[in-house]
């Protein structure tokens, strides 16, 4: 019998696991395409590996979900990500006409979507994905605070 294909917030979840042993900060995010399910792109943070301030998780799946599509558009494609998003990878969604962000943990201190600059909240912004946050909360959250745990 086949084994059933992770969920895509598991897969995230993955992503940002692989992630804290790199020692980069445990966020992972994952593009699907939102009518087939079919993966596009997964990745971790890389932000220190790279030694790129922008080398987020999303913008990195963002980036290959891009290259895999042909197209900068990623119409009806959604993005799963362990921890909200801050407004640099917010505002890239916008661009890249995300159309659904599904999130894990909130995010007071640099969140971009539901805290912080709330990127999507502004009449400049172009494109407002659906979104929902708290998918996996507990499970994200326990990574971050178990990441910083052991380096403070």
């Amino acid at each position: 019998m086949n084994k059933p294909e992770p969920k895509p917030m598991e897969l995230a979840l993955r992503q940002a696991e692989a992630a804290a042993g790199r020692g980069e900060v445990p966020v992972g995010a994952v593009v699907v395409d939102g009518k087939t399910g079919r993966l596009l792109a997964a990745a971790g943070n890389r932000v220190e590996e790279r030694a790129d301030p922008t080398a987020h998780a999303e913008m990195l799946a963002i980036r290959e979900a891009a290259q895999t599509q042909g197209s900068a558009r990623l119409d009806g494609i959604d993005l799963y990500v362990t921890l909200e998003p801050c407004a640099m990878c917010a505002q890239a969604m916008t661009l890249a006409r995300i159309r659904r962000l599904y999130f894990g943990a909130y995010d007071p201190k640099s969140g971009g979507v539901e805290h912080g600059a709330r990127v999507f909240t502004h009449a400049t912004c172009h494109h407002k994905p659906e979104v929902i946050g708290g998918l996996d909360e507990t499970r994200a959250a326990a990574l971050l605070k178990d990441f910083f745990k052991d380096r403070r």
